[in-house]
C-alpha cells in the first residue's frame, strides 16, 4: 500500500496503477465470459427441446457456438483490451460510438436483428449500471485520476457495463445465429455475468482505495433502512395491488393538489395541506381519500344545475320519484355492458354529446326492462355522481387524446364497466394504484395514435381488443378481474416496448441518413455553383456537370466525407473540364481533349450506370463538343446520350406523417429563452404537441441532429412524427401548440380536465 494517498484533484498518468487495475479486471472478465460461454451448449439444447417450430434454430446455434467458441471468447477480450488501450493512450473510447459505428458509414439501414442485439446489450448495461451505480461512480473518478484524463463516465470507462455490453455484442457479431438465439445468448450472459461483475467492481474499488487512489471517496457504510410497516387492505378487501406508492400527499397528481387547495374546509388534511394530525400514515391516506371524495361530490352538487338541461332538472324536482337501488343499477349497467345501445355507441363516436347525460338517460330507460316505470324512478345522488364523473372522464379522454376510429370505439366500450367500478369502489378516483385506473392507463397508452398502419400496431390493437372483450364478458361485480387483466396486459406491453425502442432507433438512423444526404447534396450544389455560377457552358458539358458529375460527387461525399480522396478527385475532374472548355474557347485546335481525364470520366459514368461502349460514347460526345468549340463550328456539338434513370439512396417512407409546424406564425415570432431551452433538452424528454383541433399527442425527444441541430420526436410507438429546429419549437410554444408533458397517466390527465370543466378557476396553468 502506498504511504501517501493521492489527492482528489487532477492526476497524471500512473502506468503502475493502470497495470494493477488492468490485471485485476480484464483477465477475470475474459475468464468469466469463457466459462459461461462453455455452459451455453447445454442451455441451448434444453431450449431446443421446448422450442417447437424453432427447434432447429437452437440446434444450429449449438453447432455454431461449438465451432466458434474460441473466436467468440477472443472477440470479447479484444474489445475490452482495445478500450483499455484507448484509456492508457489518454483518449477513452466511447462505447455508444463503437456500437453504432456501422450505421454511420453510409445510408444503408441497419438490419433489424442487429438493432435487436444492440438493444439487448444496452438493456444488459442498463441493469448492471443501475445495480452498481455508487461503486461505478467511484471507479470512474479513480480510473480517471490514474489515467490522467479529465473524466470518465458510463460511456468511456473501459470496464463499465456499457463496454462489457459492447464486448458481448462484438463477441457474437460474426456468428451465424438466428435472431431469437442471439437474444437468448445475450440474456444468458446478463444472468450469468451480472453478479460476478458487480463483485469485481467492488474488489477493484477497494484495491484502488488501498493503493491510495482517492481514498476519501470510499463508501461510508450505513445501517440498512428499516422496512416500511405493512399497509392494511383497503375498503372491500382490496389491497393496493402490490404497490408501495398509495395515493397520499407525496404521490398526489397535480389536479388533486390544486383541487385540495381550492377547498378551504379541507385544507390541512388534503394532499398539499400536510396537517399531520393523523395517528399513522394509513389513517392519513384514508383521511385524504375521504376528503377528496367529499370535495368532488360537493363540486358536482354545486355545478349539476348548470350541466343539466331543463328536462332533467324538472325531473329531479319531482318529489314522488324513488331512487333506483344499487342492485337495480348494477342490473341495468350489466345489460348495457353486454349490449350497449345504438345511441350510447353514437355518443361515444361524437364529440358533441355528453356521455354522462347519455348514460343517465340510458340507465333510466333500461330500468323498464326490469319492470321499473322510468317516470317514477330517479338516480340516487351517489350513483349519479359516479356516472357524472366517469362520463366526464371519458368525455375529456376522447376529446383531448389522439383516439380515432377503432381506438376510440374500444376505449368507449370501457365506459359502462367503469361506471360499475365507480359505484362499487369510489376509491378508484383517489387511489393511484387502483387496478382499474392502471388498466385504463395502459389501454389508453396502447390506443393513443394507433391507426393500425404497421404490423406491430395491429398486433397491439388486437391485444387491446382481446383484453376489453374479456373485461366486458367477464366483469360482474368482482374487481379482481381488473388486477388479472392489468398484469397480463402489462407483461404484453413490456414485450411490445422492446419493439418500440427498435423502431425509435430506426427512426433516428433514418433521420440521420436523410440529413447526411441533404448535406451531401447541398455541398455538391455549392461546389458546382462555385465553379459555374451564371456562366454559359456548352449544353453537353453543363448537362454532364449537373447530372452524372453531381450525382457522383454526392455519393462520394456520403461514402468518404468532405475530405475523402474520391471527393478530391471528382472536384479536380470538374476543374480540369472547365479548364479544357476555356482552352477550347481560345481556339486551340488539334489537342487530344479530355485524354488525361479518361479514368475519372469512366468512374463518373459508371456511377450512373454507363459502362464499356456506352461510357466511351458519352466521353466521345464531350470530346467532340470541345473540338467543335475550338473550331468554331457549333453545328458539330452533340448532346449526351440518354442517361439511365438513377436516384440517390433515400430513406424509406415515414410510417407516419410529420407533425405539421405552425405556418401561420412569423419565423422570428418566438422567445429566445424557449429556443435556448430546447437546445439543451435532454434525450428522453416528453412534450405535448397540440394540433389545430385541440388534440394532444405526446412526443418523446429521441435524437438531436449533430448536423442541423434539429430535434427528432417520436410517438408512443417509436415512429417519427415531428422534426423541428429549436426556433420552430419555440414558435409552437408561442402559438400554444407545444407544452410540457405531465406524465400522470391517461386517468389523472383526464381527471384534471374534468375538474377544469367543473370549475374553470381550477384550470391547469400553462407550462412552457
Amino acid at each position: 500500500m502506498m504511504s501517501n494517498p493521492h489527492p482528489s484533484g487532477p492526476g497524471g498518468r500512473d502506468q503502475k496503477l493502470l497495470a494493477l487495475a488492468r490485471e485485476a479486471v480484464l483477465p477475470v472478465l475474459g475468464q468469466s465470459f469463457s466459462s459461461v460461454l462453455a455452459g451455453f451448449d447445454d442451455v441451448l439444447f434444453d431450449r431446443a427441446e421446448k422450442a417447437g417450430a424453432s427447434q432447429l434454430l437452437f440446434l444450429d446455434g449449438m453447432r455454431e457456438l461449438r465451432r466458434r467458441q474460441d473466436e467468440i471468447a477472443s472477440r470479447f477480450r479484444a474489445h475490452l483490451q482495445a478500450a483499455w488501450a484507448a484509456l492508457e493512450a489518454g483518449a477513452p473510447l466511447s462505447a455508444e460510438a463503437t456500437l453504432a459505428a456501422r450505421s454511420d458509414s453510409g445510408l444503408s439501414l441497419v438490419p433489424e436483428h442487429v438493432l435487436e442485439s444492440r438493444l439487448a446489450v444496452r438493456n444488459f448495461a442498463t441493469v448492471l449500471l443501475r445495480e452498481c451505480k455508487p461503486v461505478l461512480a467511484r471507479i470512474d473518478r479513480r480510473l480517471a485520476w490514474v489515467a490522467g484524463v479529465a473524466e470518465l463516465d458510463a460511456d468511456t470507462n473501459p470496464i463499465a457495463p456499457e463496454h462489457v455490453a459492447v464486448a458481448i455484442h462484438q463477441a457474437f457479431a460474426t456468428c451465424d445465429l438466428a435472431p431469437e438465439v442471439r437474444l437468448v445468448l445475450i440474456k444468458l450472459c446478463e444472468r450469468a455475468l451480472a453478479a460476478g461483475i458487480a463483485k469485481l467492481y467492488e474488489a477493484l474499488d477497494e484495491k484502488l482505495a488501498q493503493a491510495g487512489v482517492m481514498p476519501e471517496i470510499s463508501q461510508v457504510r450505513r445501517a440498512p433502512p428499516r422496512p416500511p410497516a405493512p399497509r392494511p387492505a383497503g375498503e372491500g378487501g382490496m389491497a393496493d395491488a402490490g404497490e408501495d406508492d398509495p395515493y397520499d400527499p407525496r404521490y398526489a397528481p397535480a389536479w388533486a393538489r390544486r383541487f385540495a387547495e381550492r377547498w378551504p374546509q379541507n385544507r390541512g388534511r388534503m394532499p398539499g395541506g400536510g396537517d399531520g394530525g393523523y395517528a399513522n400514515e394509513a389513517d392519513a391516506v384514508a383521511g385524504n381519500q375521504k376528503m377528496l371524495m367529499e370535495a368532488l361530490h360537493g363540486l358536482l352538487a354545486q355545478t349539476r344545475s348548470v350541466r343539466e338541461d331543463a328536462t332533467s332538472a324538472a325531473q329531479a324536482a319531482v318529489g314522488q320519484q324513488r331512487p333506483l337501488s344499487q342492485r337495480e343499477m348494477m342490473s341495468v349497467l350489466s345489460l348495457l355492458q353486454a349490449t350497449p345501445s345504438a345511441t350510447l355507441r353514437a355518443a361515444i363516436g361524437e364529440d358533441g354529446e355528453s356521455l354522462a347525460q347519455r348514460l343517465k338517460s340510458e340507465v333510466l330507460s333500461g330500468a323498464t326492462q326490469l319492470g321499473v316505470d322510468p317516470a317514477s324512478a330517479r338516480l340516487d345522488p351517489q350513483d349519479e355522481d359516479a356516472i357524472d364523473l366517469v362520463g366526464m372522464l371519458f368525455d375529456v379522454m376522447l376529446d383531448e387524446r389522439d383516439l380515432e376510429g377503432r381506438s376510440r370505439e374500444l376505449i368507449g366500450r370501457l365506459v359502462v364497466p367503469f361506471v360499475k367500478v365507480a359505484m362499487l369502489d369510489r376509491r378508484m378516483f383517489v387511489q393511484k394504484t387502483h387496478p382499474a385506473r392502471k388498466l385504463l392507463n395502459s389501454l389508453a397508452e396502447a390506443c393513443e395514435g394507433n391507426t393500425g398502419e404497421s404490423a406491430s400496431e395491429r398486433v397491439l390493437m388486437g391485444k387491446v381488443e382481446e383484453i376489453i372483450e374479456r373485461l366486458v364478458a367477464e366483469f360482474n361485480e368482482n374487481l379482481a378481474i381488473f388486477l388479472t387483466l392489468e398484469e397480463e396486459f402489462r407483461d404484453f406491453l413490456a414485450q411490445h416496448r422492446r419493439r418500440i425502442e427498435i423502431a425509435e432507433r430506426r427512426a433516428a438512423e433514418t433521420q440521420r441518413g436523410q440529413e447526411k444526404l441533404e448535406l451531401a447534396r447541398a455541398r455538391a450544389a455549392a461546389e458546382l455553383d462555385t465553379r459555374v455560377g451564371s456562366a454559359t457552358l456548352p449544353k453537353a458539358i453543363e448537362d454532364f456537370l449537373r447530372q452524372p458529375w453531381s450525382h457522383h460527387l454526392t455519393l462520394n461525399l456520403l461514402r468518404e466525407g468532405e475530405e475523402g480522396e474520391a471527393v478530391q478527385e471528382t472536384l479536380k475532374l470538374a476543374d480540369d473540364m472547365l479548364e479544357e472548355v476555356a482552352q477550347a474557347r481560345r481556339h486551340i485546335v488539334g489537342k487530344p481533349w479530355l485524354q488525361s481525364c479518361q479514368p475519372a470520366l469512366e468512374k463518373v459514368f459508371a456511377s450512373v450506370g454507363l459502362h464499356g461502349d456506352s461510357s466511351g460514347a458519352a466521353i466521345d460526345v464531350l470530346h467532340d463538343t470541345l473540338q467543335a468549340i475550338a473550331e468554331t463550328r457549333p453545328e458539330l456539338e452533340r448532346a449526351l446520350p440518354e442517361l439511365p434513370q438513377v436516384a440517390l439512396p433515400l430513406p424509406p417512407a415515414q410510417e407516419a406523417p410529420a407533425m405539421e409546424l405552425a405556418g401561420e406564425a412569423k419565423a422570428e415570432d418566438f422567445d429566445n429563452a424557449d429556443a435556448d431551452r430546447f437546445r439543451t433538452l435532454e434525450i428522453g424528454t416528453w412534450l405535448d404537441f397540440v394540433d389545430k383541433d385541440g388534440k394532444v399527442q405526446a412526443g418523446k425527444l429521441s435524437w438531436v441532429s449533430p448536423i442541423s441541430s434539429r430535434l427528432l420526436f417520436v410517438n408512443r410507438r417509436g415512429v417519427r412524427f415531428c422534426v423541428a429546429s429549436p426556433e420552430e419549437l419555440a414558435v409552437m410554444v408561442r402559438l400554444g401548440r407545444l407544452r410540457t408533458h405531465v406524465d400522470d397517466g391517461a386517468f389523472d390527465s383526464a381527471m384534471a380536465g374534468v375538474i377544469e370543466r367543473l370549475d374553470p378557476q381550477l384550470k391547469t396553468p400553462t407550462v412552457h
